[in-house]
């Protein structure tokens, strides 16, 4: 489309709010919302780039000269704190303003990507590659891709096809790199080519104690599952125990910490049920008792006589 006169073009007024609706993208911001507790500065930014294609594509579509926007981006952050649900909802807002033609998410992590020998590595890619055409490659913990203490390491191998690909195919493709915030710096500064073609870089940051807790309720709840008031407050004090130990993965640790507890909770009933009749409510709650159980307490929590071995 040629360029029209900007002059001209200040006289034709535009209704973004309309342009917005009718684009489909508040549905998907909405839905994030509704999925992600907290992440205030994470949602804000993903509003901003919806905002920026949206007034690009509406530029586009007037004949206003504009140099389409680089969209590989860089998430990072601790795990669990909802990177890859952000990258799918990320792909919808693409799809839906027209900047990529499916908006699934094909998301990967080394394995996927590098080969074990020579000519291993350039089809494994390659094959990815033509699986994420036309929606979003989301890479895990991408700075595995980049070992230089191995000289026999095929990963520069994956990265190198990885940059052409971004380069000549950015309108059909984008591609998130995700990890831990130190280790991407670091990935970046040995690989100044991939940071070149980074345009937006999100950070996430972990969740506050107040906040892994309502994550934990809409679980439950998503399960059928509640706590009373006093598995709630035991819950509040499994958190700080759990955060000071090694390994904590924010709502990742939340669930798995709560799949052990209506493990407890099951077997609670079935060890007290002595025969008799139970309520649906016990069914559904999980008590003091089943939070406390917990090796985090101090208390080995036993199982058919078998300590756990996490809680």
């Amino acid at each position: 489309m040629n360029a029209i006169d900007p002059t001209a073009a200040t006289q034709e007024r535009i209704d973004l709010a309309e342009e917005y609706r009718e684009a489909g993208v508040a549905d998907v911001l909405e839905r994030l919302d509704r999925e992600l507790v907290g992440l205030a500065p994470v949602k804000r930014r993903v509003r901003e780039i919806a905002a920026l294609l949206l007034v690009d594509r509406v530029r586009s579509r007037l004949g206003l000269a504009t140099t389409p926007p680089s969209l590989h981006m860089s998430f990072t952050g601790n795990p669990g704190t909802g990177k890859t649900t952000v990258a799918m909802r990320m792909a919808q807002i693409l799809q839906r303003l027209g900047y990529v033609r499916k908006g699934h998410v094909v998301a990967v992590t080394r394995d996927d990507l590098v080969g074990q020998y020579i000519g291993h590595t350039a089809p494994k890619t390659k094959e990815v590659l033509k699986r994420a055409m036309g929606g979003v490659l989301f890479i895990d913990e991408a700075y595995y891709l980049y070992r230089p203490e191995n000289e026999k390491d095929y990963g520069q191998e994956a990265i190198e096809i990885l940059l052409q690909v971004m380069e000549n195919q950015r309108d059909d493709l984008v591609v998130i790199l995700a990890g831990y915030a130190e280790r991407m710096e670091t990935f970046f500064e040995s690989n100044p080519g991939m940071k070149s073609r980074i345009a937006h870089h999100v950070e996430f940051p972990d969740y506050a104690d107040g906040e892994l807790g309502e994550i934990a309720e809409r679980m439950l709840a998503d399960w059928n599952y509640r706590f009373d008031a006093a598995g709630r407050a035991a819950f509040d004090e499994y958190l700080a125990l759990r955060r000071s130990r090694p390994h904590f993965a924010n709502a990742r640790s939340v669930r798995n910490a709560l799949d052990r507890m209506r493990l407890r909770q099951a077997l609670r009933l079935f060890d007290g049920g002595g025969g008799g009749q139970i309520g649906v409510d016990a069914l559904c709650t999980v008590t003091a008792a089943d939070v406390r159980a917990s090796r985090h307490f101090g208390d080995a929590a036993l199982t058919g006589g078998v300590p756990q071995a996490d809680g």
